[in-house]
């Protein structure tokens, strides 16, 4: 682990000569005296929307996440970017598709396969030249600080000042840490996954700043594998009523999760103690999915694929000053939203050319108001071992529509799915030969959302 601040040589370089450069071009964003309110955003790793006692679970133990919906808004109809970490984390720090970076896959992706489709060139770090959401809210007047899973440069030997690292990309402080195994270990023993340890250099921070406006973002490993955890909490969630009867209650998984529940209790009370609950927005969300069986209820699927329990992400709000207390919103929303949504609360609204995320600043203050967004897509042109192969997806209104390009590249029975959400959130009646216009049409356009965003397509692997 590194902690480093972006004063060293190299982020100064950065700042003057790249920074400052790139906002002026991007959209002229000048730092404003005052801003609105501090930002913490709390991102899980594999964590599915089922999994949370405030989305229906009885199984899982969630106490402070489920006050914190309580206290906030709690959006049932919440998007990942991505079935899989990095793109979804890119699309975050960016408000772009995925397929528009075509950082498509998690880094630095698998091994090459033998496979009917030939993945694209896929770009394997987020840019430099990409403005993200830290440089933005630095640019006004924000502190901000990384904490944890980083997991968008080109390998994960984290060093201060080194280019494509949490610093290099707007992070004034940074923790980086690693899953089990993978690199340094918590300062702290029985700390698999550093919660211990993010959590308490994120309190840190906000003590320390608690005076400015300051942005904190914390990113978890857990619940991502290897799944380890303290014995006794594992045998508590072992000897639950449910854990053979659904394949989804995972023991392990779940005491992780009361582990990261307990670390979102100890964020809040630090915001409580240090009064600044009022004037302060914290986002809890997850990056993709849940790691395990692909049929489940209520929703189907798993990371890395389509079907909603791979995308459909918890996305918890609360901002007491502005955020109805209890409140919900069935809007369609993106992990390419958090951009722009946070520099409007920052006061510097972005130019919105080559953003595909929207604000969602107006439903915060109001869950009655309506985005008009018209569709929302998906782009996986990768082979991965937890997914049922290469897709595409769209989602219009209460229909999504899965393309798996393998069997459409070939003209193979089942290339298409199609499901009324409103009717079959577990998607299980396909609707794609019974409804075939409305396939045909969402079909076309996707294929021109991907033109649109100039995403990588994949070819035919020629015969030897």
């Amino acid at each position: 682990m590194k902690f480093f601040s972006a004063s060293s040589a190299f982020a100064r370089k950065f700042s003057k000569h790249c920074l400052g450069a790139t906002l002026s071009l991007w959209g002229g964003l000048e730092a404003k005296p005052k801003v609105q309110a501090n930002i913490v955003f709390i991102l899980a790793d594999d964590l599915g929307q089922h999994q949370l006692g405030c989305y229906g679970s009885d199984y899982y133990e969630t106490p402070h996440i489920d006050q914190l919906a309580r206290d906030g808004m709690r959006f049932t109809n919440a998007y990942a970017a991505a079935a899989i970490c990095s793109p979804t984390r890119a699309s975050i720090m960016t408000g772009k598709y995925p397929a528009r970076l075509h950082l498509t896959n998690f880094i630095p992706g698998g091994r090459a396969r033998a496979t009917k489709l030939v993945t694209p060139a896929w770009q394997k770090q987020l840019p430099l030249e990409e403005v993200t959401v830290a440089e933005a809210l630095k640019s006004a007047g924000y502190a901000t600080g990384h904490f944890g899973k980083w997991h968008l440069n080109y390998d994960k030997k984290y060093e201060a000042g080194r280019p494509g690292d949490p610093g290099s990309q707007g992070f004034d402080e940074v923790l980086t840490t690693h899953k089990p195994g993978a690199g340094p270990e918590s300062r702290y023993p029985e700390d698999w996954h550093h919660v211990r340890e993010i959590t308490e250099r994120a309190t840190n921070f906000i003590e320390r700043h608690k005076d400015e406006a300051f942005f904190c973002f914390v990113s978890h490993n857990s619940i991502h594998d290897p799944e380890i955890e303290k014995k006794a909490l594992v045998e508590k969630y072992q000897s639950k009523a449910g854990t053979l009867e659904d394949k989804r209650n995972n023991p392990t998984q779940a005491a992780m999760l009361e582990t990261l529940d307990q670390s979102v209790g100890k964020i809040l009370e630090t915001l409580e103690r240090l009064n600044l609950t009022q004037n302060t927005l914290v986002i809890f969300y997850s990056d993709n999915g849940q790691k395990g069986v692909k049929q489940g209820k209520p929703l189907r699927g798993s990371k890395a694929d389509f079907h909603e329990a791979g995308i459909r992400m918890p996305f918890i709000a609360k901002w007491p000053s502005v955020i109805p207390a209890g409140s919900e919103s069935p809007e369609l929303v993106i992990s390419n939203d958090f951009f722009p949504t946070f520099t409007d609360i920052a006061g510097k609204s972005a130019a919105r050319e080559n953003l595909d995320g929207m604000s969602i600043l107006p439903i915060l203050k109001d869950p009655k108001q309506s985005l008009g967004r018209n569709a929302l897509y998906w782009h996986f042109p990768h082979y991965h071992g937890l997914s049922l192969g290469p897709q595409g997806a769209i989602r219009v209104g209460k229909y999504k529509l899965i393309e798996w390009y393998e069997k459409s590249a070939f003209n193979r029975p089942g290339a298409f799915e199609l499901y009324d959400l409103s009717k079959d959130p577990g998607e299980t009646n396909n609707l794609s030969k019974s409804m075939p216009e409305l396939t045909a049409r969402l079909k076309k356009q996707l294929d021109d959302w991907k033109t649109n965003v100039g995403a990588q397509p994949m070819r035919k692997r020629q015969a030897p």
